[in-house]
């Protein structure tokens, strides 16, 4: 093979052409005339040419056995910059040039991203324009991620020349075959294959399938990058903040290395600190980076009992969690007896977000019977040994003594508490008390402790810890790192956010006449501009058809006269094609030729139409760092549409052609910079069809979190309605007092004077028309001061794509500040592509897809699929009859608060938890009404006339209970439906059997339970079945273990429950110090009777 060396002749950087033509031949089998060329940004580097040279000779003879003796490379150009140093080996070039080479190396754009591409965006056949590999991909060891980087170049040379694409699909990794089992998306299916149940297929769509919420993390070389951390812009500027952070990551780091055996580290972490913070040199401006979708955020909490961090995970076992929470307290003071080190808590918190595991302790549950019939903390491993006692404090002394047993319950006594020893040998679970200086490890299948009563066991069906992190994407394939004692410490980038930038890119081609969409288009953007948008926003404008026009540079919106300069330049008159890529890059535009940097600027694209052209500037949108929103409106809107806000950290949305779907689409593009008292909030969205000359009333309530800047908004159709709106001490406003757009959109706007009043808000409309006509109200508001936190609404469904028939689970958070609100009725409205509608009541009772009753998070399966499409999901919670509470309860899927320790045979105490006020765990607040739209997912694989009650069986039971009444077994449970939570199943089989081993492990074998008086109730119903056993003669002590399973008219069946466990316990008649699970016979307080203990602050 002949290489030759050329010094570049010319001065731009990056200007790559849309079209250029290789002079690549093929003459006698071999390649002449391939030119690779260096970017003259990249630094010089002598090792980059050779390993240029390995790497295309390698590829040779891997080409010439993948073309079976057809091709090799023969003649190679390396065409080097003139920023290089001269060399007597360099010849000057012909015609050869960077923007017409076959392969470029150049930096990306983003810091984060080396993958090898080719840009190729021809029809199947045509070839593509340039390969493009990296520094740091060629000077660095990819073998375990690519592999050989030859056999690498020959997979981008197939792209390059002869127009053929990938044959794997990251964003669909798995299909149904037509053999009915799961498949990954790959050309060829192994020999050997597992056959699938429908059961493991609805585990596997939880399990694999991407969720909603987008973390850019990823796992290359076994070190973890990407992190984002970021600082709500309420937190006090603190620079020794910056520095914890820092040290708590790199201590998380080493800890993670050994817990993982050797198999992940931190990396490359961003700290994203708030515009509040005062500007400095060393403060980068961030990309696609943001509070909202942030992988950390430290933040105060929302009362000051409680700085326990947490992990918010409301998924199901082994999909990962939405973001882990410090508040400023915790990071700021010394914690180490109470949590242990920091980088210790981090790592359990980050097996809560990134592995979907949970917690081993339980704190309703914090003991129980073993099938030992001893008493034990609820813990992994049971290894672990301490204390079981009661304490007594006052001021600071406190007076201990062992528990006794409830005469009710054979537990210990509700005030028990579990005390580690300090000096443990016991090398786990870092998921029950990592602050143990022995802990260092996660549960195995070995060290397992099955029996607990806490949630992984009841979320991973009794599976070790380690085991689901085993499953998890991030090590399928990925080997320990066993040359290296530690690993490097991480490398962090302090990113500072920059004032929101925004440009909406609107269609106005001719499809948008159809169904008044141009119209609904402009009513919607005005509402997003005078209503949505936060003051001190730069806004611009764009309008594309076939071509693009920039309507309006960058504007600062700094009160009410500025909007209308961007909504008097919506357009007027569809016509003409669609092109996305004109639009964007005009977006673009627009903004750079605003002193803006693309970079983290935000692009609103709404089209109705189809472009074939959409995937040529998807590198152009990577590379330029923007975040792009993306709407389809209407059901002939692009398909690919999607892939350019899933690239880019954007939300997606799906319209149907009315105005309200437009509406809360771009009511949820809200600020993600974490100010809360900034944002937007709906409070009504809904479409009224009301008859001629008809009138129609409604309310609307405003709690007493919100009322700044309240707008209510009515559009129509044909006419003008009549409106009356009456706050709730009387005043009233009319017609007259709306105010009608100059643009003539068909809609009056009302803005409520001063702060709307708290209360019922009542509205009557009357349709004067001699036809009836659809109406439609909204009201929006935002907080009423930076002082009181307001009621949030946020909803997602937990992928964003489904195949049938896997279901989908819907979730809703509702929560002031960081507390759950409680008691509300929550539905989820999802649509269809033909805008047929499905209503769904939304659960948060601990059973079917709801993971914790009472947090908060109310969820929901759904698996209505009437059609391959697109859906959308809108989701109302409203709180009347003064049913709502506000949770004062701690987080679940946190660290566990160390009550103390026991050390050389004394009990040694904490400081006690900061507990709520008179131990107050709820409060009453105002009744409210919040709208949101969980954006737009997509079904595929869905036959004509689909029945998922002939494919889907009743959810499973994970809320099974089990006591004994006299000489019979009360049973309790959460009905499923006859379709997972839907409906009402057939039947119920219950076994039981002494031993937990036999319902877990052959249920089937156990002993049945005669249930044929039980009929099933509604799905979401509460269950309750007592039996009696079937044994002569039960006595003290007796331990049974029962589960039960669901089945359907169509004979399908749900999976087992969880095994609930029933003990036959006898008080006796003097109630005396029971055996303990965890001995302390060799502490002093259980020798002497009481002790005195101090405390340590």
């Amino acid at each position: 093979m002949v290489f030759s060396l050329k010094v570049i002749l010319f001065l731009s950087l990056l200007l790559l052409p849309v079209l250029k033509s290789s002079w690549v031949t093929l003459n006698n089998n071999g390649y002449d005339g391939i030119v690779i060329a260096i970017n003259p940004s990249v630094a010089e580097d002598e090792k980059l040419v050779q390993n240029i040279k390995a790497m295309v000779t390698e590829a040779s003879t891997y080409l010439f056995y993948a073309t079976k003796r057809r091709a090799y490379f023969r003649n190679v150009s390396i065409l080097i910059p003139m920023t290089w140093k001269s060399k007597p080996e360099y010849l000057m070039p012909k015609q050869e040039s960077y923007d017409q080479a076959d392969v470029i190396v150049a930096d990306p754009y983003l810091k984060y991203g080396d993958d090898p591409y080719t840009l190729q965006y021809g029809q199947c056949g045509e070839k593509g324009q340039y390969i493009h590999f990296t520094p740091n991909f060629l000077l660095n060891n990819n073998l375990p991620i690519y592999g050989p980087r030859g056999r690498v170049f020959v997979h981008k040379w197939a792209h390059l020349r002869w127009g053929i694409f990938d044959e794997y699909n990251e964003d669909r990794p798995f299909y149904i075959s037509r053999r009915n089992t799961i498949e990954a998306t790959r050309f060829t299916i192994p020999r050997a294959k597992m056959v699938f149940s429908l059961k493991v297929i609805l585990f596997l769509s939880l399990l694999l399938l991407p969720v909603l919420k987008s973390s850019w993390v990823t796992l290359n070389n076994n070190g973890y990058d990407g992190i984002v951390i970021a600082i709500n812009p309420n937190v006090p500027e603190d620079e020794k903040l910056i520095k914890i952070i820092k040290a708590m990551v790199t201590e998380a780091s080493t800890y993670l290395f050994y817990a993982t055996k050797r198999r992940a580290y931190f990396r490359n972490v961003s700290i994203l600190i708030p515009m509040t913070w005062k500007s400095k040199p060393e403060y980068l401006m961030p990309k696609q980076e943001s509070y909202d979708q942030a992988d950390v955020i430290v933040a105060d909490p929302s009362l000051k009992y409680g700085d326990d961090p947490y992990t918010l995970q409301y998924g199901q076992c082994g999909e990962k969690g939405q973001y882990i929470h410090f508040t400023p307290n915790f990071l700021s003071h010394s914690n180490l007896l109470i949590y242990g080190p920091r980088g210790r808590v981090f790592v359990h918190e980050w097996a809560h977000l990134r592995w979907g595991i949970f917690d081993e302790y339980n704190e309703d549950r914090p003991f129980y019977i073993s099938r030992r019939n001893t008493i034990e903390a609820t813990r992994c491993s049971t290894h672990i040994t301490g204390a079981n006692v009661v304490r007594n404090c006052k001021k600071s002394r406190c007076m201990t003594r062992p528990c006794r047993r409830d005469s009710k319950t054979g537990l210990y006594e509700a005030n028990c508490v579990f005390i580690p020893n300090r000096s443990q040998i016991a090398k786990e679970s870092i998921m029950f008390m990592q602050n143990l200086d022995s802990v260092t490890e996660f549960c195995t299948k070995k060290t397992h402790n099955t029996e607990a009563p806490n949630l992984h066991n009841k979320m991973c069906n009794h599976k070790s810890t380690w085991d689901i992190i085993m499953r998890s994407e991030d090590f399928q394939h990925l080997s320990p790192m066993t040359e290296i004692k530690s690993p490097p410490h991480p490398t962090f980038s302090l990113l500072r956010s920059k004032q929101r930038v925004v440009c909406l890119v609107l269609d106005k081609s001719g499809s948008m006449a159809a169904e008044d969409r141009l119209f609904r288009m402009n009513q919607a953007a005005e509402l997003y501009l005078i209503q949505i948008i936060e003051k001190g926003s730069f806004v611009g404008m764009v309008t594309f058809d076939s071509r693009a026009q920039i309507q309006n540079n960058l504007t600062e919106i700094t009160d009410d006269n500025t909007y209308q300069k961007i909504t008097a330049n919506l357009p007027q008159e569809p016509d003409g094609g669609t092109s996305i890529c004109n639009g964007l890059k005009a977006g673009f535009q627009a903004i750079s030729q605003s002193n803006q940097s693309t970079l983290g600027s935000e692009i609103i694209l709404l089209t109705d139409g189809n472009d074939d052209q959409i995937s040529s500037c998807f590198e152009e949108v990577k590379q330029s760092g923007a975040i792009i929103h993306t709407i389809a409106l209407g059901p002939t809107a692009e398909k690919e549409l999607e892939t350019l806000s899933n690239m880019t950290r954007g939300h997606r949305f799906y319209a149907h052609n009315d105005i309200n779907g437009l509406t809360d689409a771009f009511s949820r593009i809200s600020s993600r910079s974490g100010s809360i008292f900034q944002q937007a909030l709906q409070l009504e969205s809904k479409a009224l069809n009301i008859p001629k000359k008809k009138w129609v009333n409604g309310t609307v309530p405003v709690d007493s979190t919100v009322g700044n800047d309240t707008f209510f908004v009515v559009t129509w159709t044909i006419q003008k309605p009549e409106i009356i709106l009456q706050s709730p001490k009387g005043k009233k406003y009319t017609t007259s007092n709306f105010k009608e757009d100059k643009l003539n959109i068909r809609s009056a706007r009302l803005r409520i004077p001063g702060i709307a009043e708290t209360g019922t808000w009542t509205y009557s409309l009357r349709n004067n028309h001699a036809k009836s006509q659809l109406l439609t109200i909204t009201m929006t508001t935002r907080p009423k001061s930076p002082a009181t936190l307001p009621v949030i609404a946020t909803a997602h469904m937990n992928q964003n794509t489904a195949r049938y028939p896997s279901p989908m689970i819907v979730y809703a958070r509702v929560s002031q500040g960081f507390l759950p609100v409680l008691g509300i009725n929550v539905t989820a409205v999802i649509e269809n592509e033909d805008g047929h509608q499905v209503t769904l009541e939304l659960w948060d009772n601990g059973a079917g897809a709801d993971t914790v009753k009472n947090d908060g998070i109310y969820s929901r399966y759904f698996t209505d699929y009437r059609r391959n499409g697109r859906y959308s999901l809108k989701v109302h919670a409203q709180a009347r009859k003064n049913t709502a509470r506000l949770s004062l309860r701690q987080q679940q899927n946190k660290a566990l608060y160390i009550p103390g320790y026991v050390e050389n045979g004394t009990i040694i105490i904490n400081p006690p938890k900061p507990e709520v006020k008179g131990k107050v765990t709820e409060a009453p607040i105002d009744n409210f009404s919040r709208l949101t739209s969980g954006g737009s997912f997509t079904v595929s694989g869905v036959p004509p006339n689909s029945n998922s009650s002939q494919a889907i069986p009743p959810g499973k039971i994970t809320d099974l209970e089990a006591k004994f009444q006299g000489d019979h077994i009360q049973l309790s449970w959460t009905a499923p439906g006859k379709v997972l939570d839907k409906g009402r199943a057939d039947s119920y089989i219950i076994r039981i059997s002494k031993y937990f081993q036999d319902l877990q492990q052959d249920f089937d074998k156990a002993a049945l339970i005669n249930t044929s008086g039980l009929i099933p109730k509604a799905a979401g119903s509460v269950e309750n079945f007592g039996f009696k056993p079937g044994y002569s003669k039960i006595e003290n002590g007796t331990t049974f273990y029962i589960a039960i399973q669901a089945t359907s008219e169509a004979s399908l069946t749900s999976e087992v429950s969880n095994i609930a466990q029933a003990t036959k316990f006898i008080p006796p008649p003097n109630p005396s110090s029971p055996d303990l699970g965890t001995s302390i016979s060799a502490i002093s307080l259980v020798i002497f009777g009481l002790a005195v203990i101090s405390y340590i602050f």
